[in-house]
């Protein structure tokens, strides 16, 4: 059986989290508001792909297909 792939919302906020980086100073990086990121990493709201890209971007992390 093939191992189900993680979800890119739980791959995102791992790296976040690891980052060492503030809400604040990642969403300045990233082009997004600070507000997008705390409601995301708190489970408020889901983010649109060009705003995971973004923020992946802002990380050093490449979004692609498996």
């Amino acid at each position: 059986m093939a191992k189900k792939p993680k979800p890119i919302s739980d791959t995102l906020k791992a790296a976040i989290k690891g980052s060492g980086l503030t809400h604040y100073a990642l969403a300045k990086v990233a082009g997004v508001t600070a507000g997008q990121l705390d409601r995301f990493m708190s489970g408020e709201r889901d983010l649109r792909l060009g705003t995971a890209g973004q923020l992946a971007a802002a990380l050093g992390l490449e979004l692609r297909t498996l």
